[in-house]
């Protein structure tokens, strides 16, 4: 039972499902590779961190020797090849079971190399024996203060949605705040026994400017007094029932009504425990807890204000064991803030603040490894995510249990930045729709992504005919999956907004997690091998046309070529039922003009004008998408004079053609066309991967590479095609340049929500305000 989860535990606003009780190799995953170990210990809570290496399979393609290629053969080869990368692993469970957790990790550690474990937090001194003789490793101290701001540097840097206000009456109570790529400067109060207020400037620049002696220390002991309850959580559990304005004098008790004069409302306290010097009464112990609570917060908020004002900050986050997840603090410290800067500071909260000491001193330990020059992900296969805790809803979801909590984040492989054309990096929000905010949208989702489920794993199966475990290991996939989207109809802020994309992504993580690196694999190289026999000709076809025909057929073959998507229930219902199903049957399910976003004219008038410089093109599907649909497209761009960059996913989501496959298929699409041919030639075609794995797309996470070929080729056009990147991502998205948003809607319950029907189209053609596009009413000539 000392695994399980009888109940959930509190532990800083995060638990486990009631009916999980996890083995300890599902918490300590990893062991054996692990090396680099820290530890923080509170009065309660132990946060363990290390680094491990994870083997996993990735598919990699490789094209055949062209010289060698016999009619039927596939174009290129799949093969599945082991690669390692690097993982953090970061455990927090109670003091109780220190012991029990040291003695798993000591049976099972592999690693000798490893002679230190960083620690850090008031209690490391306490436990210093015990770790050493159970670890024989050395103890080595760092500085608690240092490593909360490392630990908290690093999480707002990784992790989007980090950061979240609190709104107890809101629909959902976690609003999510996307992190501004420049993190600095922020203030940082950190509420432990005392309060300390922290400026941090930059990376290793920070100073404490002020504190108070009044922190959750003093709720805690003057609680105690009051209310004879020793327990912290039992405190504010008290304090969620009671009724300050049975012990606290307000402004109308004084003055019968508000201060007017003063612009003083008649129910704010004028006095906390004004009321308690009444003789002859008795108060509640909730009332009493309720009344200290609003004092010690805002007295804290008023605080945290004033050093806001002083130093110019407006981004002031809150920490600390009195916060931690608890819905009653949270509340009360946004309600102060809120009051006392007049709504112009927002109180912001951390989905991983019971972390930041430990991720602090793994830092420290890991300074030669320099893990500050990576960008690093959240791995939601393995992160148990953010649980509501609030006493309202559960009144045994404080109780303290052996529950144990993971966050784990993958190193990438590329350093990820914004894309340098965003209008304002600051507020881009990736996501259309935020289903933690709309009930009956997350109720579709959550309800399609589960229809979804059998045809995924019967499609992972398939894509590993050799290996006969793979069954298995697909129906262990099918456990996660599934039991994370129960986590998330009752917890939708787990992982922070939950959006398609983090569905979808939070699939992916699954299937990764389970070896499964490319389902469709298989389905993309049979459907490139189709469609690229028809290219040429469709160029054929399109030389045939006038100017403006030409326009419209090369618009109308790129939406046609999208409906190609294994991700839409509807398509994919289609291409398993009718293999033959092609690209003029897809132009003929395309609605009619005019469509239901429909900027095709304005975007005609721009082709009549001078050509782009260069075009940012993020692409889609692999097979009749890319082939038949982008690259004629693309041909045309070329033949105008503009440069054309393709962005296309660094590893496999669905059936997206990744950065690998596309330099084949571009490779065979240039010996059987000039215009490509030549344009590979003279570096006018590049093609560059997004740094993305996700069918849909964050442009404020893109390969550094990418950003810089922004730069270099002065991008003044981006295109973004398909329903994941154009629809459920970056509809709303202000580029500093002219784009094109182009989709085929095929989902109906999505087309229903737009006003539109199945196979919609969206053509989204815009301009930023005040840029001015030259339009020349002269019709290029026909290129070859």
């Amino acid at each position: 039972a000392m695994w399980g989860g009888q109940s959930s535990s509190g532990c800083a606003g995060h638990s486990m499902d009631k009916s999980i009780t996890l083995p300890p190799d599902e918490i300590f995953r990893n062991l054996e590779n692990a090396k680099r170990f820290a530890i923080d210990i509170g009065g309660s809570l132990t946060k363990l961190a290390y680094y491990s290496t994870v083997q996993h399979k990735v598919a990699k393609v490789r094209s055949f020797d062209h010289t060698a290629k016999t009619e039927g053969d596939p174009l290129y080869e799949i093969s599945m090849q082991e690669e390692v990368s690097a993982r953090l692993h970061f455990i927090k469970f109670e003091n109780a079971y220190i012991e029990t957790c040291l003695d798993f990790i000591k049976d099972h550690l592999v690693n000798t190399d490893t002679k230190v474990i960083k620690a850090t937090g008031g209690g490391a001194h306490k436990f210093k024996d015990l770790i050493e003789k159970k670890l024989k490793l050395r103890v080595d101290k760092e500085d608690e203060m240092t490593c909360l701001i490392k630990g908290c540097n690093f999480v707002l840097r990784n992790i989007t949605h980090e950061a979240f206000v609190y709104a107890k009456h809101a629909d959902s109570e976690f609003r999510f705040q996307n992190t501004h790529p420049d993190i600095f400067p922020y203030l940082l109060i950190n509420i432990g026994s005392g309060v300390s207020i922290f400026k941090v400037e930059s990376e290793d620049t920070f100073e404490r400017v002020g504190g108070s002696s009044i922190g959750g220390g003093t709720f805690w002991g003057l609680g105690a007094l009051l209310t004879k309850t020793k327990r912290f959580d039992e405190l504010l559990q008290l304090a969620s029932k009671g009724q300050h304005t049975n012990v606290d004098m307000l402004v109308k008790d004084i003055y019968g009504g508000s201060y007017g004069s003063l612009g003083l409302t008649g129910d704010l306290i004028a006095s906390s425990f004004g009321k308690s010097a009444t003789p002859d009464k008795e108060f509640s112990k909730e009332d009493m807890a309720k009344s200290l609570l609003h004092m010690i917060s805002n007295d804290i908020g008023q605080l945290a204000c004033l050093y806001a004002r002083l130093h110019n900050l407006t981004r002031v986050y809150f920490g600390g064991f009195f916060i931690r997840g608890h819905p009653v603090t949270m509340h009360t410290i946004t309600y102060s803030i809120n009051f006392f800067t007049k709504g112009e500071v927002q109180a912001l909260f951390l989905r991983h603040e019971g972390y930041l000491g430990t991720i602090g001193a793994f830092l420290k330990g890991a300074e030669e490894d320099n893990p500050n020059q990576y960008s690093w992900g959240e791995n939601y296969a393995g992160s148990s995510g953010l649980m509501s805790t609030s006493p309202d809803l559960n009144p045994m979801q404080r109780a303290r249990s052996g529950t144990f909590d993971m966050l784990e984040m993958d190193r990438l492989e590329r350093q990820l930045v914004n894309l340098p054309l965003l209008q304002d990096p600051s507020s881009y929000i990736p996501d259309t729709v935020d289903l933690s905010e709309d009930a009956l949208a997350r109720e579709y989702w959550l309800y399609c992504f589960e229809e979804a489920l059998d045809g995924v794993v019967k499609r992972a199966v398939a894509s590993q005919p050799d290996l006969p475990e793979a069954a298995e290991r697909a129906e262990k996939f099918r456990h996660k999956y599934q039991h994370k989207l129960q986590t998330l109809r009752h917890q939708p802020f787990a992982y922070g907004s939950l959006t398609v994309r983090s569905l979808l992504d939070t699939r992916e993580h699954c299937l990764n997690e389970f070896n499964f690196p490319d389902p469709y694999s298989k389905i993309k190289q049979g459907e490139n091998d189709l469609a690229l026999k028809y290219f040429q000709k469709a160029v054929k076809s399109l030389g045939e046309l006038s100017w403006e025909q030409r326009q419209f057929a090369l618009v109308r073959g790129l939406l046609a070529g999208n409906v190609f998507d294994w991700g839409a229930k509807a398509v994919s219902d289609v291409l398993e039922s009718d293999p033959e199903f092609g690209f003029e049957h897809a132009k003929l399910q395309l609605e009619e003009r005019p469509w239901l976003v429909d900027a095709y004219d304005q975007w005609l008038k721009r082709l009549k004008g001078p050509p782009h410089k260069c075009a940012l093109f993020f692409v889609d599907n692999s097979g009749i998408d890319i082939i038949l649909g982008v690259f004629p497209f693309v041909r045309e761009l070329l033949c105008r004079g503009t440069e054309v960059v393709l962005a296309s996913n660094s590893s496999p989501a669905l059936n997206d053609v990744t950065n690998s496959e596309l330099q084949i298929l571009t490779e065979r699409i240039a010996a059987m066309d000039l215009v490509i041919q030549s344009a590979v030639k003279e570096d006018r075609l590049t093609l560059v991967q997004s740094g993305s794995s996700s069918p849909c797309l964050d442009l404020s996470r893109l390969d550094k590479v990418l950003a810089g070929v922004v730069r270099e080729r002065h991008v003044d056009l981006v295109i973004i095609e398909g329903m994941g990147r154009a629809i459920h991502t970056n509809y709303y998205a202000i580029l500093s340049c002219e784009s094109l948003k182009m989709a085929v809607i095929k989902n109906s319950w999505l087309a229903d929500r737009l006003g539109g029907k199945l196979f919609s189209v969206v053509f989204k053609y815009e301009v930023p305000p005040g840029h001015k596009t030259t339009t020349l009413d002269h019709v290029p000539v026909t290129p070859s």
